[in-house]
């Protein structure tokens, strides 16, 4: 199950700042896009994002890894490349092996969660006593393509933070010999992240792609085209099952690149 914790000055501001680090040109296309969700300010000094709400997930699901390994060319092709091998889990996985949940690892004031939060939900207002918290949005979900209302005063797991490749199953196939450094890095990682529907991402759990995809079928070949380009980036490789599950899924889209997601349907 993907963890779902949230946690200055009260002014408005029109981006977050510093790239990631170690996060490539992706990450900072990413990091550079949370400029156009910010817009002005409630009369009570309470920020208030402007885009729209259909926009900020397009924007995230399209972002790629261009200047990283696997961030362009058919997904199909890329997975040809990954190594097929059993599943390792010896020692046996544990969360706090990928560092302390939501660190604050770009050190802009403001942790992972709500750094992905500002950046997939729209018409977000944002706790202007640390100007980082996001109290409440809205998101397109990528996984359902249904509209979700987040309050985070009501009912804070209605909207969680997916890894995309599950860090159980990153330990499982290759992030067990890591350096914690290198967890953490991947932890965090933007491209890596998704803000996504609670119920949906709890039952996707840590499962593969043999083992679970999208509930909407538009979205499941960008799905595992991120996943594909993820495992490529970092020397991940995949168990048989999955690459099977994963090849039957992209003979419906050939050309889908890897990594870059495109709306869902």
């Amino acid at each position: 199950m993907r963890d779902s914790g949230v946690n200055a000055v009260p002014v408005c501001r029109s981006g977050r700042a510093g790239p990631r680090r170690g996060a490539g040109l992706g990450a900072l296309a990413l990091l550079l896009a949370l400029s156009a969700l910010v817009a002005g300010c409630n009369s009570d000094g309470t920020l208030v994002g402007s885009a729209s709400p259909s926009t900020a997930a397009d924007d995230a699901l399209s972002a790629g890894g261009s200047g990283s390994a696997g961030g362009s060319g058919s997904a199909l092709k890329l997975l040809a490349t990954l190594p097929v091998r059993a599943e390792d889990n010896s020692p046996k996985y544990q969360r706090d092996k990928f560092g302390t949940p939501w660190s604050d690892v770009d050190h802009n004031h403001c942790d992972t969660r709500n750094d992905i939060l500002h950046r997939d939900l729209t018409s977000t207002t944002i706790r202007k006593s640390d100007n980082c918290t996001v109290l409440t949005g809205e998101l397109r979900d990528p996984y359902t393509t249904r509209i979700i209302r987040f309050d985070r005063s009501r009912n804070a797991s209605a909207v969680q933070i997916d890894h995309v490749v599950p860090l159980a199953d990153a330990w499982r196939t290759g992030a067990l010999d890591w350096t914690d450094a290198q967890r953490l890095q991947f932890a965090n990682d933007p491209e890596n992240l998704l803000a996504v529907d609670g119920p949906t991402n709890i039952r996707k759990s840590d499962q593969d792609a043999s083992e679970w995809l999208p509930p909407s079928p538009g979205a499941q070949c960008a799905y595992v085209a991120r996943q594909i380009g993820l495992k490529s980036r970092y020397h991940l490789w995949v168990i048989a099952a999955e690459a099977a599950a994963m090849r039957t899924v992209l003979q419906k889209c050939p050309t889908q690149p890897a990594l870059a997601l495109t709306a869902p349907n």
